[in-house]
C-alpha cells in the first residue's frame, strides 16, 4: 500500500510569549520569545485524502543565534525566513514519509535558501515547526500516533538509505554502521512501552536568585515561586540542571556548590550543569570537577552529566574532550546539530547526546538511532517548551529512553502562555513529586487533543501575527 503524503498548504502563526522573569545562560539572558506555530495540511500522493496537523517551536535567539547584533533583527530575520520556508517546502513537492520528506528538504533544499549571517542552527529550528506538523499530520490521516509510523510498515526507506545520504554517497565517518542500519527502522531504537511518568529537571539560570537576600522587589507576584527552595518543595523536585557562565572559574565554582547545598537539604538527587558552548579549554571543567570532588564529594556524587560546555563547532574548535568525560559524562547538545556531528563528537571523547525538537523531530531521531548504535546515552534537553511544544518534546523522551526523564522548565518562566494546553494535559504543565504525567496524551498524531482545548485565537494572541501561505 502506498502510504505516501506530499504538504499542500500551510499556516503560520507568530506567537508572542513574555517570560514571568528573565532566563540567563550563555552570557545573555531571555525575557521574551515568539513561538512559530505551523499548521500543515498533507494530502496522500494519489490526492485522494488530506489531513491537517501542527507543530511548534520557541524561535530562541539566545540559543539558536547567540553573539552579537539586535535581537528584534534577527527575530525578525528567523520570521521572514519561516515564510520564505513555508513557500519553499510546498513547492519543492517532496513525496514520502514525513522522515524521507525532511531529511530530503534538510540535505537538498535547505542549503540552497539559507541566507547569511542566519546560522545553520536557527533554519533547523524554523524547519522544526514544519517537521513536527507533518509529522502529526500524517500520523492522523493513516489514524496512528506518531510514534506508530516509524516502521517498515509506512517507511518506504531503512535506516541505511538515510545515513547514505539518501543513497548517494557514504559519509566516511559513519560508514562503517551501515550494514548494521540495513533493515532497521527507528522504531528498534525506540521504547517499545514508553514511560507515562517522567522525571522533570528544574532549569536553575545564571543569575536565578538562591536566597531572600538576593531579591530585588521587583520580581512577579504572580503566585509561582521566586526562590529554588520554595520550587523544590512546591513541585517536589529531584533534578536540577545548573546554567553556569564557563568564563569565571571561580564564580561557577561557588554557583554549583551553593546549589548543590540547597540540593542536598532539600532531598534533591540529581544536579547536571550546562556552559551553552560558553567554555575554551577542558582545563578549566577539570579544576571545577577535580576540586569539587574533594572539597564537596556528596555534591560532586549528585552530578550526573555535564552539558556543552565547549564551542559548538566541532570542526572549527576540535576539543579533546576525553580527560572530561572521564570524571562525568559529556553530553553534546549545539554540536549535535545533525547527526553527522555524532561521530566526530564520539571520536573526541563526548559520551552522550542531548536532543531537542527543535532541531526537528526527523534529525533528532536520526540522531537519537546512530547515537545508540554508537553506545552513546540519550537525554532530551527543553527550549523553554510551552504550548503545543511542550508535548512533542515530552513525547521524545518518553519513547527515546533518556538517561534520566527530561528536561521542562516552560512553567518556571512562562506558565501563562500555556494555560490552554493545561486544561487537557494538567499533568504536563505542573511538575507533581518531581515527575510531570503523560497520561492525558492519546490519540492520533502526537495527541494534542486540540479539539478539546477550546482554541480561541483572541486567547493566544494570534490576531495580526498570522500568514497564510
Amino acid at each position: 500500500m502506498n502510504r505516501d503524503i506530499t504538504l499542500k498548504e500551510t499556516e503560520l502563526y507568530f506567537i508572542p510569549v513574555t517570560m514571568r522573569f528573565p532566563l540567563c545562560f550563555g552570557g545573555g539572558e531571555v525575557s521574551s520569545v515568539t513561538c512559530l506555530r505551523v499548521k500543515a495540511v498533507v494530502e496522500e500522493a494519489s490526492g485522494s485524502r488530506s489531513a491537517s496537523g501542527w507543530g511548534e517551536t520557541p524561535l530562541n535567539i539566545q540559543w539558536a543565534w547567540p553573539g552579537e547584533g539586535s535581537f528584534s533583527k534577527k527575530e525578525e530575520a528567523l520570521k521572514e525566513f519561516s515564510v520564505k520556508l513555508s513557500h519553499v517546502w510546498i513547492n519543492s513537492h517532496i513525496v514520502g514519509h514525513p522522515f524521507e520528506i525532511t531529511h530530503q528538504f534538510i540535505e537538498e533544499v535547505l542549503p540552497e535558501i539559507t541566507e547569511n549571517p542566519v546560522p545553520y542552527l536557527a533554519t533547523l529550528l524554523c524547519c522544526s515547526a514544519f517537521d513536527l506538523a507533518i509529522h502529526d499530520a500524517y500520523g492522523k490521516l493513516h489514524e496512528q500516533p506518531v510514534y506508530g509510523t516509524y516502521n517498515r510498515e509506512f517507511m518506504n526507506r531503512d535506516l541505511s538509505w538515510f545515513f547514505n545520504i539518501m543513497g548517494k554517497s557514504a559519509d566516511s565517518s559513519i560508514e562503517e554502521n551501515f550494514p548494521r542500519f540495513s533493515g532497521r527502522y527507528p522504531e528498534d531504537y525506540l521504547s517499545r512501552t514508553p514511560k507515562k511518568e517522567l522525571l522533570a529537571w528544574h532549569l536553575v539560570g545564571e543569575r536565578d536568585p538562591l536566597s531572600p537576600e538576593e531579591l530585588t522587589g521587583e520580581e512577579p507576584e504572580d503566585g509561582y515561586p521566586l526562590l529554588l527552595e520554595d520550587w523544590i518543595k512546591r513541585d517536589g523536585l529531584l533534578c536540577l540542571k545548573i546554567k553556569l557562565n564557563g568564563i569565571e572559574e571561580e564564580r561557577d565554582y561557588n554557583r554549583l556548590v551553593r546549589v548543590g547545598k540547597i540540593a542536598e537539604r532539600s532531598g534533591v538527587l540529581f544536579l547536571s550543569a550546562d556552559f551553552n558552548c560558553c567554555v575554551g579549554e577542558p582545563e578549566y571543567l577539570i579544576e571545577v570537577l577535580n576540586r569539587l570532588g574533594r572539597e564537596e564529594p556528596e555534591i560532586y556524587k549528585m552530578l550526573l552529566y555535564i552539558e556543552q560546555p565547549f564551542p559548538y563547532d566541532l570542526e572549527k574548535y576540535p576539543i579533546d574532550a576525553h580527560k572530561v568525560s572521564r570524571l562525568k559524562p559529556l553530553f553534546m547538545d549545539e554540536s549535535a546539530f545533525h547527526w553527522r556531528r555524532i561521530k566526530p563528537g564520539k571520536d573526541l571523547g563526548w559520551t552522550g547526546v542531548g536532543l531537542k525538537t527543535c532541531k526537528t523531530q526527523t534529525e533528532s531521531i536520526l540522531s537519537l538511532c546512530l547515537a545508540r548504535e554508537m553506545g552513546l546515552q540519550i537525554m532530551v534537553q527543553d527550549l523553554t517548551n510551552p504550548m503545543l511544544a511542550q508535548i512533542s518534546h515530552v513525547l521524545l523522551a518518553a519513547h527515546g529512553g533518556t538517561i534520566m526523564g527530561v528536561e521542562t522548565n516552560s512553567m518556571q518562566f512562562c506558565p501563562q502562555a500555556s494555560e490552554t494546553e493545561a486544561r487537557v494535559h494538567p499533568g504536563l504543565y505542573r511538575r507533581r513529586e518531581g515527575k510531570i504525567d503523560l497520561s492525558t496524551v492519546r490519540g492520533y498524531g502526537f495527541g494534542y487533543r486540540i479539539e478539546e482545548m477550546g482554541w480561541k485565537m483572541s486567547e493566544h494572541s494570534l490576531e495580526g501575527f498570522k500568514q497564510c501561505i
